[in-house]
């Protein structure tokens, strides 16, 4: 972090996004958890998913083209609920947390992420743009 301006900024950003942002979003990364039998060492058994809940986030539909995806939606996530999961899950930085994930699921929609984009302002990274078509 920036030191006393980012911490600053960050909570200026959680506060806006508390504000305006209601909903929440899961990310389906891999479960690392596997069967120790010789199915599970063969990798025969499906270790299944992990689901992280990500809040407060901001939603937003983009129109898409003809050609496009059916539907494109963009969410918007503060870095410090990112940052919040990383010790839980043993991951070092937001990057490998996205690195990860499988997808996202909104309202029982499973969505694949298509782009995710760090916006900071001062040096600091303060929210992900996460872009997901269906």
């Amino acid at each position: 972090m920036g030191g006393i301006c980012g911490a600053a900024v960050l909570r200026a950003v959680d506060a806006l996004l508390r504000a305006l942002g209601k909903d929440s979003v899961s990310l389906l990364l891999p479960a690392t958890a596997m069967a120790s039998d010789a199915a599970g060492q063969l990798g025969l058994v499906d270790p299944g998913v992990q689901e992280v809940i990500i809040s407060p986030v901001i939603i937003r539909e983009v129109k898409t083209g003809n050609p496009g995806p059916r539907r494109r939606i963009e969410f918007t996530m503060p870095a410090s609920a990112i940052a919040g999961q990383l010790p839980s899950l043993g991951m070092g930085s937001a990057e490998d947390l996205f690195a990860a994930v499988l997808g996202a699921n909104h309202k029982g929609k499973v969505l694949h992420v298509e782009s995710v984009v760090p916006e900071s302002f001062s040096g600091t990274i303060c929210f992900y743009v996460v872009s997901c078509v269906e």
